[in-house]
Formats: C-alpha cells, sequence, structure tokens
C-alpha cells in the first residue's frame, strides 16, 4: 500500500469508531466532511516519510500519529474558516463546514477533530506505550497556545505581529510537530528533523502568501485575497512579489540541505520540491522553479 492510501486508511479507521451511528447526525456528517475528500495530506506524508527513513515505520503507532496530525490540521481549517476569523465560504474546492451545517456544528468539529486526533495516538500506542508521553507532548506543542497553531490564531487579533513568529506558530508548527511525530514513534531522537519541519514549514507559508495576493479560488480551493481584506501580515505585503519568491526559492533549498542523513533522503527530497512549489500560483511558477 502507497502512503497516500495508508494515510486515508489510517483516517477512516479513526472516524469509523469515532463518528459512528451513536454521533449525532449532523456532527457526524460535518466530521466527514471536513477530513474527505482531503488536500494533499503534505503533513501526515512527511510523519510517514520521517517514520521510514529512520527505519521502522510498519508499526501501528506511525499510522496513529500521521492521522492525528492531519486530523489537527483539519480542525484548524475549519475553525480557520469560522465567520469570527476568515468567513470563508469555501475550502478544499466545496463549502465550508459553517456553510453547509451551521456555525455551532461546525465549532463543534473543529473541537472534536481535536479529540480525536488524541484519541488516536491512544489507540494506537498498545503495543509501544512508552513512545506516547513525548509524542503527545510534540503534537501539544505543535497545537498550543505558545508556539502552536493556537498561537498563530491568536496573534491574527494582537495589533502588533511579528510575520515571522505568525508564520512560524500558525504555519510552521504543525510541520515540526508533524516530523517530530515520526521520528518519535519509532523511538527515534526528534532533534534532528525540526529545522527540517520549520523551513517545510515557512516555504509552505511563503507559497501559500504569494497564492493569496495572486492566485485563483480555482487553484487554491479556497478564497483568495484574504490577507488583504483581513489585514493580515504576510510575506507579499513585507517583501513584494519578488521577494517573497526569492525568499521561497532559498527557504526550500534550506528545508532539503536540513534532511538529516538517511537512507530516505531522495524521498523527502522530492516531497518537499513538489509540496513546496504546489500551492504557487501558476502566474509565478516558472519564477520559483
Amino acid at each position: 500500500m502507497d502512503n497516500a492510501a495508508r494515510i486515508e486508511e489510517c483516517l477512516e479507521r479513526s472516524l469509523s469508531r469515532a463518528a459512528n451511528a451513536d454521533c449525532p447526525p449532523k456532527l457526524r456528517a460535518a466530521v466527514h466532511s471536513a477530513v474527505f475528500p482531503g488536500g494533499a495530506r503534505v503533513r501526515p506524508q512527511l510523519t510517514l516519510a520521517v517514520a521510514e527513513a529512520c527505519g521502522d515505520h510498519e508499526i501501528e503507532l506511525v499510522d496513529g500519529a500521521a492521522a492525528a496530525i492531519e486530523l489537527l490540521h483539519c480542525a484548524s481549517l475549519v475553525h480557520d474558516d469560522l465567520p469570527c476569523f476568515d468567513d470563508a465560504d469555501l475550502r478544499r474546492g466545496k463549502p465550508t463546514i459553517h456553510s453547509l451545517y451551521g456555525e455551532e456544528i461546525a465549532v463543534l468539529t473543529g473541537d472534536a477533530l481535536i479529540i480525536e486526533a488524541f484519541n488516536t495516538l491512544c489507540a494506537s500506542s498498545a503495543q509501544h506505550p512508552s513512545r506516547l508521553p513525548a509524542l503527545v507532548a510534540a503534537v501539544c506543542a505543535a497545537t498550543g497556545m505558545t508556539t502552536g497553531i493556537t498561537a498563530g490564531q491568536a496573534w491574527e487579533s494582537e495589533d502588533v505581529v511579528d510575520v515571522e513568529r505568525y508564520h512560524c506558530a500558525k504555519t510552521g508548527s504543525l510541520f515540526v510537530g508533524a516530523v517530530c511525530a515520526g521520528a518519535l514513534a519509532v523511538g527515534s531522537d526528534p532533534l534532528p528533523w525540526r529545522s527540517l519541519g520549520s523551513r517545510i514549514g515557512a516555504a509552505y507559508q511563503l507559497a501559500d502568501d504569494l497564492l493569496d495576493a495572486l492566485g485563483s479560488e480555482e487553484e487554491s480551493g479556497k478564497p483568495v485575497g484574504q490577507d488583504r481584506t483581513h489585514g493580515r501580515p504576510s510575506a507579499v505585503a513585507e517583501l513584494g512579489f519578488g521577494g517573497t519568491v526569492k525568499r521561497l526559492n532559498e527557504t526550500v533549498e534550506a528545508a532539503i540541505a536540513a534532511i538529516p542523513p538517511c537512507e530516505g533522503a531522495s524521498l523527502l527530497e522530492s516531497l518537499i520540491a513538489a509540496q513546496s512549489k504546489r500551492l504557487v500560483p501558476a502566474s509565478l511558477a516558472s519564477q520559483s522553479a
């Protein structure tokens, strides 16, 4: 089974346990809509790739870690789209959860996905329970209110924001969590992987800023122009288009250089290059090649 199919199977297994027939029907439907069909699944792809690079990826805890990372990402998207934040009506090319099921169900959907992410970690740890505390701590750091996703969302409500700090929390943190989770799930030291995750996250955010400024809804699968509409900090606003493309190219190169020596280096290099450029608007693709 390839990694893409493996991720979908992990997510299906997780939601079949939680969003079952006893779950309130609207919440069950909303949770499935928030997760399926997914996007590129780049974060869980990284979790699996790092686990494989560390030499021992065919274990249940790796699947649980990958699924947990993606469930947390999906939860963040549901909350990000809410009227109190982006008030977006499109995500991954389809109506957002609050536009389909109402704001109350959307809030609960995001909450439920967060809970299920940690439930999935616990349920998959029976063979390696000693690895669970460090894994949970890493995932909490990636999503919490100091340097994680929660902090990133909160920075949008502040009057003075450091763009790099904001981007590290809102986007980079979960990429760091994804690579660290892959290492921890197989009992390896996550420290050599942190720089890789941080740089992938930075590249991804730079590409996303470009897409928001110059892309279309068809390309992105979500509303564009959100940074300008909501007055958010953006690399494009700070560096301009040319400067952002230049920074993106440099960051992708730095991410590839940060891959620790391992047998899976070539796979990781291909994954980074492909995913970092996936979000670049077609009008700038030649500049970021």
